[in-house]
């Protein structure tokens, strides 16, 4: 199947309320441009020379979302168009983030990435580092940054109760925040492999490439 008739066949099936973020990294351009006149406006990305060079060649209407780990000396390189950064784990890199988004006149929207996997190769905030992180003066003091909720990955295990249980731990801890009355509108986790049991246990942000683009090839 193409990835336009991929595309429409994806977005047709979700909630209405789910944002689809088509992962495009070491994807080339023309098949980012058929997703995008397929209707897909959500792009994500984990290079940042790579997110730059396609901002500046790909229509300008397109929402980039950073979703690697980014490194605070790469923030400025992205500040002025980025649409959301994802996986913010760090007061460190929220400061930059900030300092960068002042300096372009600008809010930058983030995601911090919470730590729910039973697996060393991920990272992320605990819960308890999250609430404190949020409720820190240094945190409030950052006017041009706007955390607007939170990201994670489940373990990578077939084991579908595994799944479930981590991504419900992050719902239940995204409800008692929300109660502190934080502007944490999204919640992101689920991919290609789990992202329907993942809007079944509350996400509202999916982030899905290969099963839209095919499987990466990383030597290219």
């Amino acid at each position: 199947m193409s990835v336009s008739n991929t595309i429409i066949k994806i977005k047709s099936e979700l909630p209405s309320h789910v944002t689809l973020v088509a992962v495009s990294k070491t994807k080339p351009n023309e098949l980012i441009n058929q997703a995008y006149l397929a209707g897909q406006i959500d792009f994500g990305e984990n290079y940042v020379q790579e997110l730059v060079d396609k901002y500046q060649e790909l229509p300008k209407d397109i929402r980039w979302h950073f979703i690697g780990h980014l490194q605070t000396n790469k923030v400025k390189l992205i500040a002025p168009f980025v649409n959301l950064i994802h996986g913010v784990d760090s007061l460190k890199i929220l400061e930059e983030i900030n300092k960068q988004a002042q300096k372009n006149n600008r809010i930058i929207n983030c995601l911090l990435q919470i730590y729910i996997a039973q697996e060393d190769s991920k990272f992320g905030l605990s819960f308890d580092e999250c609430q404190e992180l949020l409720q820190s003066n240094s945190y409030l003091n950052l006017k041009n940054i706007c955390v607007v909720g939170f990201m994670a990955m489940a373990s990578n295990t077939e084991d579908n109760e595994q799944i479930k249980k981590e991504f419900l731990s992050l719902k239940k801890f995204h409800e008692s925040m929300v109660s502190i009355q934080l502007p944490l509108n999204i919640l992101s986790f689920g991919m290609s492999s789990d992202y329907q049991l993942a809007i079944e246990c509350g996400s509202n942000m999916i982030r899905i490439g290969s099963s839209i683009f095919g499987e990466r090839n990383y030597k290219s």
